[in-house]
This record gives structure tokens, sequence and C-alpha cells, in this order.
């Protein structure tokens, strides 16, 4: 049985636990679920709750109104940073933003994008630091901000992550729009979905696949990844040694191994 997990009460978001499957929706379509001060705050509250949440294997998230999230607040942007706030109060709100795509890239539960409508600026970065992206044939994604005299900043390292060197450059620097069979093409999309319907069936497969992996060693394998880029060789060696070794004394393992031997499935598929 799925552990209990107690989520904060939120006010930018809307939470559907089903077993060990947490469904994420932005909740205010009327202004395309932008990356509003709340929703900031909220997301970095739910990866904190999630991080200690081991009952939870995996997360979709989701916008309302058929629209995923178009970036950050313009208006707010607007009001409050162009009518003379210090430099510094600009620079705490990016550093801020970036946190945010820290923690949401850097939960130890498999997530997966569900793109509608609409992820453009930093609403596609925050799709880039999911592990699945699965997007509707007509989605909507660009990186808007040179258009309006901005930089993709803090999206930056996670735009090339997902896109490669190559491409994620040109789209920083023109703040090209594509379509989801586009983002299929260039990478950014895992699958397409032609859909509502079919986004629902894209994702239980998903569900499905996650069902049959170990949490703990799913954890593992994220670390893992995210840290290859700043390592040395001999440090990316001997990290894999002490992480497998972690994992062969795992009860994860003893259970895995022993169900493989015994052919049965292990104790995360029960149920």
């Amino acid at each position: 049985m799925a552990a209990v997990v107690t989520l904060p009460d939120f006010e930018a978001l809307e939470t559907d636990r089903d077993g060990g499957w947490l469904t994420v929706w932005f909740n205010t379509p009327e202004n395309r679920n932008a990356l509003t001060d709340a929703r900031v705050g909220d997301l970095l509250s739910l990866c904190a709750a999630l991080n200690a949440a081991p009952g939870i294997r995996g997360v979709t998230f989701r916008g309302r109104g058929e629209v995923f999230c178009a970036g950050g607040d313009l208006k707010s942007f607007r009001a409050n940073f162009q009518g003379g706030a210090e430099r510094e109060e600009i620079v705490r709100m990016s550093l801020r933003a970036g946190d945010l795509f820290d923690a949401v890239a850097g939960l130890p539960q498999y997530t997966v994008m569900a793109i509608e409508g609409a992820a453009m600026a930093g609403g596609m970065g925050l799709a880039c630091c999911g592990d699945y992206v699965v997007a509707r044939t007509d989605a909507l994604f660009g990186l808007s901000e040179t258009r309006i005299g901005l930089s993709p900043a803090q999206i930056a390292p996670f735009v090339l992550r997902r896109l490669g060197l190559r491409a994620g450059r040109q789209m920083m620097m023109t703040g090209a729009r594509f379509s989801g069979q586009e983002a299929r093409e260039l990478g950014m999309a895992d699958a397409l979905a032609a859909d509502a319907a079919e986004m629902d069936r894209a994702i239980a497969e998903q569900r499905r696949l996650i069902a049959g992996v170990a949490p703990g060693a799913l954890a593992s394998v994220k670390a893992q990844i995210a840290a290859l880029p700043f390592q040395s060789r001999a440090e990316q060696k001997q990290a894999a040694a002490e992480s497998f070794a972690d994992r062969m004394l795992s009860d994860e393992a003893r259970v895995g191994i022993g169900a493989f031997f015994e052919k049965r499935k292990p104790r995360w598929m029960e149920g």
C-alpha cells in the first residue's frame, strides 16, 4: 500500500492523487496558466513535499483549459519590475525561478509533462525539466523572450539539455515558434497525442511502465544523470561505483533479485 502523503495547501495548483501517481494541474487558464509568483511558490512547496514522498512514484504536470503554461507573468513584470524596481530585486526573482526549474528537474519521481495548447517561454522551459514530454499535435511551443527584449536566462540549461546545442541555441536566439508535430521532430516531445483521450492513454502507458520500476532505483538513476555533466571521468566512475554498491545492498535489490529467481513480481509491482 502506498504511503500516506500530506501535501501543502495550494493557491495556484490543483493536485489529484491516484495511488502512487500524482497529477498536478495549473488552474488559471484565464491567464494561460502563467508562472505567477503564487504558482512559483506553490511549485517550490510541492517539490519540497515530493522529495519526502516515496509513496508517490510519478507526477504528471498539466494545465487546465487545455493550455499548459504561457511562461512568466508579463503583467507582473511590467507592473513590478519596470516601475522603478531595484536591480537586486529582479535578480532575486530570477534566482527564484532558477530554483524552481532545478527543483522540478531534480524530483526523484518520474515526471510527465502533458503539453496542450501553449508551452511558451518559461512554460516551455518547465516542460524541458520533465523526464517525458507528450504533446498534442496542435500544441504551440516557443521561446519568445528575445522577441520582447528579454532573454531565456534561467531556462537555457534545460532547453539545451532537451534540444541539444544546435537546435536549442537557434530557438533561444530567434524566438521561433513550432507545433507539437515539429516538437516531436526536434526531440522536444517524446510522443504525440491527437486529442485529450489520446493524451490520457499516453500518460497511462507511462504509468504502466513506471509501475515495474523500483522507486529507489529510479531516483538513483535520475541523480546520477543530473550529476554526470559536472564530474570528471574519475568522479563519474567513483560515483557510479558508490551508487551501484548502495543499490546492491538495498532492500529493493534484495526483493527484486529474489523475485527474479522466484519468478514472481517484486513488491513494488504488487496490487
